[in-house]
């Protein structure tokens, strides 16, 4: 599944294995993009899969005309081996009936890998939230049972909500109850995948709606930072309205929305 850049297979026993879900707004890709961006992290391989629609395209993280020109393509690997981290990008959707594949085969790969532990970046619709939900902060977390205790209690320090149980069946008052992410992709899959087969899985998401999910990714990362301390924050920063934290915007954003109105209908 794992194809390296190099001739060697990179070793990355004891790294943090982040990746986003394709989920509602994209967010979890999008803070996904500010991570490798920020930390200027090296691609060091792709998987080979038929699981995810195929698509090539430029290099998204281009910092300059020379790289502008490299090819990235649905699933890249990219790591920081300064602070241990390692990171997938999704950059297309799943085939229909593959997902649960790929999310079997990319938790062996990270098992067999020896990663220390994996850190999903997701989202789930707002609109399904409960007035329990409503009222409190719009971040949410789960663990599975083999997260480590280090990791447990410096969560659980951090004073973050868990994600709540609800209904399974909605609007039913006697149905039983379990763990839902509505518009969450992947994620309810990688945690199930990661309860069963004995593999440390965190997911932190984000309640949100569709349109323009910047900020949603700005609050995702920096409330994975809180946990991580990726990036230290700014003490220089004299605007009270920006974040201290100095997240970078890929070159690839430009054009996120499109092109500019075209001069000519005016």
């Amino acid at each position: 599944m794992f194809v390296p850049c190099g001739e060697s297979v990179p070793d990355l026993a004891g790294y943090t294995f982040l990746m986003p879900a394709v989920s509602v707004g994209n967010v979890g890709q999008l803070a996904m993009d500010l991570i490798i961006s920020t930390l200027n992290m090296c691609k060091i391989g792709y998987f080979y899969t038929d699981c995810l629609v195929p698509m090539v395209g430029n290099n998204p993280y281009a910092t300059a005309e020379e790289n502008s020109t490299e090819l990235s393509i649905n699933a890249e690997i990219y790591s920081l081996p300064s602070k241990k981290l390692v990171a997938l990008q999704l950059r297309s959707i799943f085939i229909k009936y593959k997902s649960k594949p790929f999310c079997e085969k990319l938790l062996s790969w990270v098992k067999s890998s020896n990663c220390a532990k994996v850190i999903v970046l997701s989202s789930s619709h707002s609109y399904h939230r409960n007035d329990l939900q409503l009222r409190s902060t719009p971040f949410r977390y789960l663990l599975t049972p083999f997260v480590q205790k280090s990791v447990q209690t410096k969560i659980m320090s951090l004073n973050w909500e868990e994600m709540e149980k609800s209904p399974c069946i909605p609007e039913i008052d006697d149905s039983e109850f379990c763990i839902r992410i509505p518009g969450g992709g992947i994620t309810k899959t990688l945690y199930d995948e990661g309860c069963s087969k004995e593999i440390p899985v965190v997911v932190l998401l984000k309640f949100v709606s569709e349109g323009d999910n910047i900020p949603d990714a700005l609050g995702l990362v920096e409330y994975l930072n809180e946990w991580l301390q990726i990036i230290k924050p700014c003490l220089q920063c004299d605007d009270p309205t920006k974040s201290a934290l100095q997240w970078k915007m890929p070159s690839s954003w430009r054009l996120l929305f499109g092109s500019g109105l075209p001069p000519a209908l005016f």
